[in-house]
């Protein structure tokens, strides 16, 4: 299937309650939980839905290890999520996903949504997709990282995200610029496709 594009959430929109097993650097293995409630006082805080083999968030990763590790220290929270149906695409499987954010020096739980119930919430369509939300977990951006692509030369920079948190910061969120994203559809679970997604 071609890339797709994000489904553009309504600005504003309340940030969907989630619970999901953390299989990222800290939480291998699955044990740990991280919520939605994890994600309550932030100044901001960024969800993103990525995975392990898609081509668009191989080019990418560096540039989210950065950009999580950037804004620890500032207290914003960033989250990844990945929704695959691992039946059709393994090397996105929960056991493999701990792997990778070692390789790649992710700091940010990466949390399995097995269901895709909270992909579903958030109206993803496609890794990688970003979602930024402010203080009070209202919906202040959605789209893209930035306006690279793979096999476009161009080293990700992540300027586009990165501008959103630090208007969203600011309290400025009416002055960013909000760009779909771009990439792999979510690959859905035989008969799970939801409607926004054509499903």
């Amino acid at each position: 299937m071609p890339a797709v594009n994000s489904t553009m959430l309504p600005l504003g929109t309340e940030c969907p309650p989630f619970e999901l097993a953390d299989y990222g650097v800290d939480g291998r293995g699955g044990g740990a939980k991280v919520s939605r409630a994890d994600l309550e006082g932030a100044p901001a805080c960024v969800v993103m839905f990525i995975c392990n083999h898609c081509p668009f968030v191989k080019h990418i990763n560096a540039q989210l290890a950065a950009f999580g590790r950037d804004l620890a220290s500032r207290g914003v929270r960033v989250v990844a999520i990945s929704s695959n149906d691992i039946e059709t695409h393994p090397d996105d499987a929960p056991d493999k996903m701990a792997a990778n954010a070692v390789e790649n020096g992710f700091t940010f739980p990466y949390l399995y949504d097995g269901t895709q119930a909270v992909a579903k919430a958030f109206r993803a369509a496609c890794t990688p997709d970003f979602y930024v939300f402010d203080r009070d977990l209202k919906l202040a951006y959605r789209g893209q990282l930035d306006d690279t692509r793979p096999n476009g030369g161009a080293p990700s920079t992540g300027r586009d995200l990165r501008e959103a948190v630090e208007a969203t910061l600011a309290g400025d969120a009416s002055s960013i610029e909000q760009k779909p994203s771009i990439g792999c559809n979510i690959k859905w679970k035989a008969g799970n496709a939801p409607e926004y997604f054509g499903g």
